[in-house]
């Protein structure tokens, strides 16, 4: 007989928006679940799952559901676009709903479902002070003092987005870690390198902070929307191409809006051994 303390295998989804893959883990109604060292685990591709975050499920007050987001080296951020819009489809076909509000680190955003069957979420207002997205100095967010002159977005997260003549030339593996860790970001950032393709369309490759080179960022395309606007390159609405499709963005009055694919890929259950070897 299992004891009461060891805990039981746990259900997942695995979903996808864009190419942005994520595990999906409900903890309404068991307690908090995922920790560092789990989110490490079930993040390592050939020894877990994999995935470029993970989002937890939680029991919220103020909205529909609440979100946390882990990294795959066990590090939490603070907001998830991607990972957002497949969530709230899932929460929404069961629940038979259009739309919901949840809640993140980012606040109490919402989401939903379009007649076409992609998702859209509010991301919010970005964060365009330095104190707020954060930087270390007291710098100019738009002209950064750093090679490339990239602009600071914050989206509930740092961004640092470089625009550059070709994003395929650029050696990402090795440029996105060097930027990532620079001292002028103290809680590190992600890191898009965009191409200006038409006013109303750019080509964007991103290294997310705590994950690595993934195929789409969701608040990485918002940020880099709003850096582009920012300069004058376009105008409030804009589709960004990333390494794993096209997502939408529209910085409107009331936040700035992503809207893109959303994919359930299968449903799986982690063992209660590997479980309990990972808590």
């Amino acid at each position: 007989m299992r004891d009461s303390a060891t805990p039981a295998s746990l259900p997942f989804i695995k979903m996808h928006g864009a190419g942005n893959d994520f595990v999906v883990i409900d903890s309404r109604g068991r307690g908090r679940t995922v920790t560092a060292s789990l989110a490490r685990a079930i993040g390592d591709r050939h020894r877990g799952v994999g995935f470029d975050q993970l989002a937890e499920i939680i029991a919220s007050d103020t909205a529909d559901f609440g979100l946390v987001f882990w990294n795959s080296d066990g590090s939490q951020a603070g907001a998830c676009g991607n990972a957002t819009r497949c969530v709230a489809d899932h929460v929404m076909r069961g629940a038979g709903l259009d739309r919901v509000t949840l809640t993140t680190a980012r606040g109490t955003l919402q989401a939903e479902r379009l007649a076409d069957g992609r998702v859209a979420v509010n991301m919010g207002a970005p964060q365009l002070d330095w104190r707020e997205i954060p930087l270390a100095t007291a710098v100019d967010p738009q002209h950064l003092p750093l090679q490339g002159d990239p602009v600071a977005v914050g989206m509930g997260n740092p961004h640092c987005v470089h625009f550059v003549p070709d994003v395929a030339a650029v050696d990402l593996a090795t440029l996105g870690p060097q930027i990532e860790q620079n001292p002028l970001f103290p809680q590190k950032t992600n890191v898009e390198f965009a191409t200006l393709i038409s006013p109303c369309r750019i080509r964007m490759r991103v290294w997310e902070r705590g994950t690595g080179i993934t195929l789409a960022c969701g608040s990485g395309a918002c940020a880099t929307a709003v850096a582009a606007h920012l300069r004058g390159m376009i105008g409030p609405r804009v589709a960004i191409e990333v390494d794993g499709g096209t997502l939408e963005v529209d910085w409107r009055d009331d936040g700035v809006w992503l809207t893109g694919p959303v994919a359930r890929v299968f449903d799986g259950v982690l063992a209660a051994d590997y479980v309990a070897a990972h808590q």
